[in-house]
């Protein structure tokens, strides 16, 4: 049984265990309190802080585990990336006061005082762009740092700036993109039998199914034959969409389509205007290619 390493608490864990459930996986815990939970009965979960899954997963105690990509680059351990989850999303950015002459990460001199709960990332980051900069490690708020005098700049997790604004700071550069992905160490999967990498292929294409499904639509519709070629650029789907002929459908054939759900409303409306009849949107649980 596999064995995955899960946030256990926060809106990445949240987001986390909806879409195990969601991948018909259900996180059957025994308690709040509980540190490990059955994953449908196939797989078992433990819950750790989102920092330690990379230790985790790295030293083998779990054989996959889900966190903030700029979680796994602050640890430095050598992991894989299995599976881009595509929520917990931010952005790793360099804040100054307001009123700082800075204007992007290239004004940063030689001596600058940086505060980060990621001190490996400033560090490698910095010594890439040849700046001898002093790294301030703290945990917790930074944006407090550089109004006490403790830093120059900051580098933090931001995912809209509405907290780096209200703080008196602004942007002068971002330096990283995450997301919760799922890893795995790739010293540890050369040493598993095919069984468990089985088993991690099948856990990877189940999340997968749900991830892909998000923000798309099934729809179908009763086209005119002689439209086919205007509905095919409509309805583009993965590889185009299916054309199905109806019993007694005299002139007109069946349309299935995946499309984004955020435009919907103009698919309906340029099929109507090729004389479409019986539009079916539905939502879509999983979508596996």
């Amino acid at each position: 049984m596999l064995r995955i390493a899960l946030p256990n608490k926060g809106r990445l864990s949240d987001d986390t265990r909806d879409l195990f459930n969601q991948a018909g996986l259900e996180v059957r815990v025994r308690g709040d309190r509980a540190l490990t939970a059955s994953l449908g009965g196939e797989f078992e979960a433990i819950f750790v802080r989102a920092q330690d899954v990379p230790e985790f997963v790295a030293d083998g105690a779990a054989d996959a585990g889900i966190t903030g990509f700029d979680i796994v680059s602050e640890s430095e351990r050598e992991l894989d990336c299995l599976l881009d989850l595509e929520f917990g999303q931010c952005r790793l950015v360099i804040a100054c006061r307001d009123e700082s002459a800075l204007t992007s990460v290239n004004d940063i001199e030689d001596r600058c005082r940086i505060a980060t709960a990621f001190p490996s990332i400033a560090r490698n980051y910095f010594a890439a762009m040849r700046r001898d900069v002093q790294v301030v490690p703290i945990s917790g708020a930074a944006e407090i740092a550089p109004h006490l005098g403790i830093a120059d700049v900051i580098l933090d997790v931001t995912s809209t700036g509405s907290t780096l604004r209200v703080n008196g700071l602004r942007e002068i550069g971002t330096i990283m993109t995450s997301s919760a992905r799922m890893y795995a160490a790739p010293a540890r999967i050369s040493e598993w039998a095919e069984n468990k990498l089985v088993a991690l292929d099948q856990l990877s294409v189940a999340l997968e199914s749900v991830v892909r499904a998000r923000g798309k639509r099934y729809l179908m519709a009763n086209v005119p034959r002689a439209a086919l070629d205007r509905v095919k650029t409509i309805l583009p789907g993965i590889t185009g969409p299916t054309v199905v002929d109806i019993l007694n459908g005299g002139n007109h054939v069946a349309v299935h389509a995946v499309v984004r759900s955020e435009s919907v409303y103009r698919t309906i409306a340029s099929l109507k205007s090729l004389g479409a009849e019986g539009i079916l949107v539905t939502r879509i649980e999983r979508l596996v290619p």
